[in-house]
């Protein structure tokens, strides 16, 4: 599912299971020694996924360590993004000659909790929200939302090295393409599906993030924007960013 999301610079690997046998560094086993079955789980099989997409880039697999605010450190010349839920994890990879930055990011198809929204979205960001839930109301758009600005982060903080918080991006998303649940449809719980499942509709589109903190890139070009791409399916979704510097093949922050 994530590959269609991307640019065909970036190789990912997603698994809907976690296979046995997989194995871990000594530097990554180190991170997870106290972890719970879980966290250990979601861990091994994102370095794995990592590992098979690194694999396919042409870039010899080795320890995935964990670096600043529990970044995973790339092998030199790679920029790379991890992301899990329950019944997914899935890795994206390049060479950072030809992407400099990228973030990915997979959720629940599910609402946010109550108490969440709020911290997570700007006021104009809810009245859009409220919007986009009469037009195309079996989507959770809160938690897609919540997805996209995930990824932005997981873009952004390689470049700059900064935090950037919640209410720091404004996600603005286009009309989704092919909505199989339109306003007045009543889908049945299987129509929404379960993490993983094989078959059921499918609905994506794009998304536009301004930066409201500024930034600058490695080479030194402002960060204002980022644009992306977003999925749901098999109860599942997905968001991802891919950020190329400007002038090196397309425009600041397309995914295309």
């Amino acid at each position: 599912m994530l590959a269609g999301l991307l640019p065909p610079q970036v190789i990912s690997a997603e698994a809907y299971t976690d296979p046995p046998g997989v194995f871990l560094y000594p530097e990554e086993e180190a991170v997870i020694t106290r972890a719970v079955d879980k966290r250990r789980r979601e861990f091994t099989t994102g370095r794995h996924c990592a590992r098979q997409a690194l694999s396919a880039l042409g870039v010899s697999p080795g320890p995935l360590p964990r670096g600043e605010r529990g970044a995973p450190v790339w092998p030199a010349g790679v920029v790379g993004s991890l992301t899990h839920c329950d019944g997914y994890r899935a890795a994206a990879v390049a060479h950072r000659s030809e992407v400099t930055s990228l973030g990915v990011d997979a959720e629940p198809h599910a609402r946010l909790p109550d108490d969440v929204l709020d911290g997570v979205t700007l006021p104009t960001e809810r009245v859009a929200l409220a919007g986009l839930e009469r037009r195309h109301p079996r989507l959770h758009w809160d938690r897609l939302l919540f997805s996209a600005k995930e990824s932005v982060y997981k873009t952004w903080f390689p470049l700059t090295g900064a935090w950037l918080g919640f209410e720091e991006a404004e996600v603005e998303f286009l009309a989704p393409r092919a909505d199989p649940w339109p306003a007045g449809d009543v889908p049945s719980a299987a129509d929404v599906g379960e993490p993983g499942a094989p078959d059921g509709p499918a609905c994506s589109g794009e998304f536009r993030a301004r930066l409201l903190r500024s930034g600058r890139d490695r080479d030194g070009h402002p960060l204002r924007s980022f644009e992306g791409r977003w999925l749901v399916a098999r109860g599942l979704l997905l968001t991802a960013v891919t950020y190329r510097t400007p002038g090196a093949g397309s425009a600041n922050g397309s995914v295309a």
